[in-house]
């Protein structure tokens, strides 16, 4: 395999050209190190990868890296033991488009310690629409169920409802046995949320309260979005309930005060994806197959596009016009 030329969306940034990115000409000798090579099957694009490929957000500690920070596939060569050629595997977040070489690209070389062997129950397809958003919606709820979140603490609102990480949270928190409102700017998809699972679909001004404290309207909730969202939600959340951070579309600030903390009870869990422990990761993933598979992958999965197309993608997503999943056929 060593003579193997493969397409690649490659992103540099030099002193003579600046920050740019395309699709490159690659060999397996140009990827980072790793115990396992892959054939790609399928990526996805997150909001980070969107902030990666077009150099709005620091991202990328090194230079060139292949972007996408999700990857499936087959093996076709391994060097550790626990992982043979025709096993499919996964791998999200770990440093892919970060410290390493990530997704998208038509061969990718991993680490076997992060390394996922495909659950039965998932198709490569269905692991990549899932990604880094489904897995950060489940990390979020296994979190909120390690502090004893319940059903019977009342409904969970989660923020940024159309994309990525909010459509499969409101998808995965309804096959757990959770009433989900939906918070959306985007009125025109209320009945598609419905469609997945929403309760009830509110304007994202629902969670903006102003007050520091506020009448207890969420069992708990999952936010997206940051700043004044997420210090309205946790004004609003009834006692000893979780909110999940896992975005800052809005603001990486909080405005916020102690009163929820010390009054409710009320938990501010940081969802942190990325470096999730192995056996975490394992655990997750395995529910993901299974009791919390979202039920509507298919609608959900909204676009499915080639490496070709995915400046196009990185624009729309970054002006605001996304909607549900992308994921990248390689």
């Amino acid at each position: 395999m060593n003579n193997l030329s493969f397409n690649a969306f490659r992103i540099r940034n030099d002193a003579d050209a600046g920050y740019r990115s395309g699709i490159e000409n690659l060999s397996l000798a140009d990827l980072s190190p790793g115990e396992i090579i892959i054939k790609t099957a399928y990526s996805s694009v997150n909001y980070k990868d969107a902030l990666a490929g077009t150099g709005q957000g620091k991202i990328l500690r090194q230079f060139p890296l292949n972007g996408g920070i999700d990857v499936a596939g087959t093996i076709v060569e391994s060097s550790d033991a626990n992982f043979k050629p025709g096993d499919e595997v996964l791998c999200t977040g770990c440093g892919l488009s970060e410290t390493r070489d990530g997704g998208y690209s038509e061969y990718a070389r991993l680490q076997s310690k992060w390394t996922v062997k495909l659950p039965d129950g998932l198709s490569l397809r269905e692991s990549m629409i899932l990604g880094t958003a489904g897995f950060t919606a489940a990390l979020a709820l296994y979190r909120m169920l390690q502090n004893t979140q319940a059903p019977e603490l009342g409904p969970i609102a989660v923020t940024g409802a159309t994309g990525g990480v909010g459509m499969l949270a409101t998808d995965i928190f309804t096959r757990a046995g959770f009433e989900v409102h939906a918070l959306s700017g985007k009125p025109e998809r209320a009945e598609f949320l419905k469609s997945i699972g929403a309760r009830q679909v509110l304007p994202r001004e629902a969670a903006m309260t102003g007050k520091p404290m506020d009448s207890a309207r969420f069992g708990g909730a999952l936010d997206n979005v940051g700043g004044t969202t997420l210090t309205g939600l946790l004004a609003q959340t009834a006692p000893y309930g979780n909110v999940a951070s896992a975005g800052l579309v809005a603001s990486h600030e909080l405005p916020t005060t102690v009163m929820p903390f010390i009054i409710r009870g009320v938990s501010l869990l940081g969802i942190a994806s990325a470096g999730t422990a192995r056996h975490i990761r394992d655990e997750i993933w395995q529910k993901l197959a299974h009791e919390w598979k979202p039920a509507h992958l298919a609608a959900i999965c909204t676009r499915e596009v080639a490496m070709e197309q995915l400046p196009e993608v990185f624009t729309t997503m970054l002006t605001g016009g996304s909607f549900g999943r992308t994921i990248i056929k390689l």
